[in-house]
């Protein structure tokens, strides 16, 4: 009798990408306070890439969730 391990895999899905994007954010915010510490003249230019950085790192977060969803609808194949 086969087994069904796509919940398991919905939540290893959705909590590693929740870790991942979480660290992802913290190391980023962490690396610009420390550039804005060490030179407050570039605040732009810091700002915004860590916008894009963490938006990037944020999009990793929705796409487990999402394949966390698929699987646990049991749309994963």
């Amino acid at each position: 009798m086969p087994v069904d391990l796509s919940p398991i895999g919905a939540g290893l899905a959705i909590g590693l990408a929740g870790l991942g994007a979480g660290l992802g954010i913290g190391f980023g915010v962490r690396a610009a306070m420390e550039a804005l510490g060490r030179n407050p003249e570039a605040e732009n230019a810091i700002r915004t890439t860590m916008i894009i950085g963490l938006g990037l790192a944020e999009a990793i977060g929705i796409y487990g969730f999402l394949i966390g969803l698929f699987l646990a609808l049991g749309l994963g194949g």
